[in-house]
């Protein structure tokens, strides 16, 4: 990781109407940071997302982009978009996983451009960064949720992006595959040097992955290293999330519940 800030936010605020959704948010990503946004639902995380990717603007504040002004920034290339596939993919769309991953070529080349030799490998490449070599044939709605995600994982980076945005990535992921998936993230940030920004509610499973750790609720609470977010109290992540939260530890790894047990 590199002291270079590719995004960088400066005191962001959004609202819809009259309600306020971000306020005062300022928040630098670093080259090679894994940075995991975290926060309770309707804390903006999504609507922070969204900003970033240019689908809305604030209404306050300016985002750069590799140190330009977004409005000026040009090549979208190189950010990379995963949404939450399980509530819009459809299952029957007649594509094997090569055709889906090639499909990420797409802005680069061109929609009619051929695929030659180079772009076959750079395909195969991807698709094996993300464990889905095997499946290389097979119609993508023959897949589980946790293998379709890492098929639309695979399409998001094989133009090669320098920073890869998932929103949620392991909603319809069953819970045995969840691990293994933020391994896989894992790794795609240390050997292939993508940075990547995680939206997430499963902090007990992220904490020993990701190198930086925002926690939002309509303002940033929390903007720092794994070490120190570990350093938060229960009565600091109340506050931060509004309700009763407990923290119990498992094997180094944190978990946080709410009153009433459900996980976090």
């Amino acid at each position: 990781m590199t002291n270079e800030t590719i995004i960088q936010i400066k005191d962001v605020n959004f609202r819809y109407e009259r309600e306020n959704v971000l306020e005062h948010i300022d928040l630098n990503v670093p080259k090679g940071a894994f940075l995991g946004l975290v926060g309770p639902n309707g804390s903006g995380k999504s609507t922070l997302l969204k900003i970033i990717l240019g689908l809305i603007k604030p209404q306050h504040g300016e985002v750069l982009l590799f140190g330009q002004p977004q409005a000026r920034f040009k090549d979208w290339n190189r950010i990379g978009y995963v949404s939450q596939k399980a509530n819009s993919f459809n299952s029957g769309f007649p594509a094997s996983v090569f055709e889906v991953v090639a499909s990420g070529l797409t802005g680069k080349l061109g929609l009619f451009h051929f695929i030659g030799k180079e772009q076959q490998r750079e395909i195969k490449e991807a698709i094996a960064s993300v464990g889905m070599s095997h499946f290389s044939k097979k119609n993508i709605g023959e897949l589980s949720g946790g293998q379709q995600q890492r098929v639309f994982i695979a399409r998001a980076i094989v133009s090669k992006p320098d920073v890869l945005i998932l929103d949620e990535p392991t909603v319809g992921v069953d819970e045995e595959n969840v691990k293994s998936f933020y391994h896989m993230l894992e790794n795609l940030n240390k050997e292939r040097g993508i940075t990547l920004i995680l939206v997430t509610h499963d902090i007990g499973t992220i904490t020993n992955k990701v190198t930086h750790i925002a926690c939002l609720n309509k303002k940033l609470h929390f903007h720092g290293d794994v070490e120190d977010f570990e350093q938060l109290n229960t009565d600091d992540l109340s506050s931060i999330y509004q309700h009763d939260v407990h923290l119990i530890s498992h094997d180094h790894e944190h978990v946080y519940i709410e009153e009433g047990g459900t996980t976090r």
